[in-house]
């Protein structure tokens, strides 16, 4: 659980928020426990105001319809568990053991529950203003690119599936620089496939680092 927590940036003061926020009503019928249903509720409402405050503060010509499908777009499902399976949440989930089995880990629905439910436990651990800085950190690319009005393009998941297509390769970024101060970083990130270089890209955070480097790969394939 302690690398989970370093994966999520976060560590909590209450472990058990954390361990509900993880289970799924599969796992808890199982072992009649409780389970992760109405943390993911109250994540859903603390994930709408902390995007709705967002885009109010941000985009301010946009009327109250285009603030509705710029956030619909950010909180949908696809992109909730895209955010989880960078955060590696799958992993760490506890299912039942039929839906582990049917690949629950994997799936969009139970990813984007997950990451609602643990967006609550942070919330329930520390307020509100943490909460609010963990989304921003973890969903950075996708709201700069709302405001740039561009739909975010996981550049990571598309070379993962164009390279892995004909069968499993091994992937992995690795950090070539790191500079300026704290508030100002410039990363360049290196992605390799089995061990050869396939491309490297520059950005403020290693995440946008990360996929711009795979966006530099996915051009030269």
């Amino acid at each position: 659980m302690e690398q989970f927590e370093r994966n999520l940036g976060y560590q909590f003061k209450n472990k058990a928020l954390l361990e509900v926020a993880l289970t799924h009503s599969s796992y808890a019928h199982e072992h009649q426990c409780q389970s992760n249903e109405r943390m993911e509720f109250l994540g859903d409402s603390v994930l709408s105001i902390i995007i709705s405050d967002f885009l109010f503060r941000k985009l301010r010509r946009e009327d109250e319809g285009d603030l509705s499908k710029i956030r619909a777009s950010l909180v949908c499902e696809q992109s909730l568990a895209r955010v989880a399976r960078e955060l590696e949440v799958g992993p760490a989930l506890k299912l039942g053991r039929g839906e582990d089995a049917a690949g629950g880990r994997a799936r969009d629905s139970i990813l984007s529950d997950a990451f609602e439910a643990i967006l609550a436990a942070i919330y329930l651990d520390s307020d509100i203003h943490t909460a609010e800085q963990w989304v921003k950190n973890h969903m950075e690319q996708a709201l700069h690119a709302a405001l740039r009005g561009e739909s975010y393009q996981d550049y990571k998941t598309m070379f993962q599936e164009a390279v892995q297509k004909n069968g499993p390769r091994k992937i992995a970024y690795r950090v070539l620089s790191e500079t300026g101060p704290d508030h100002h970083k410039d990363f360049e990130i290196e992605v390799c496939v089995d061990g050869k270089p396939a491309g490297r890209g520059r950005g403020q955070s290693k995440k946008e680092a990360e996929q711009n480097a795979a966006k530099t790969a996915l051009e030269r394939i």
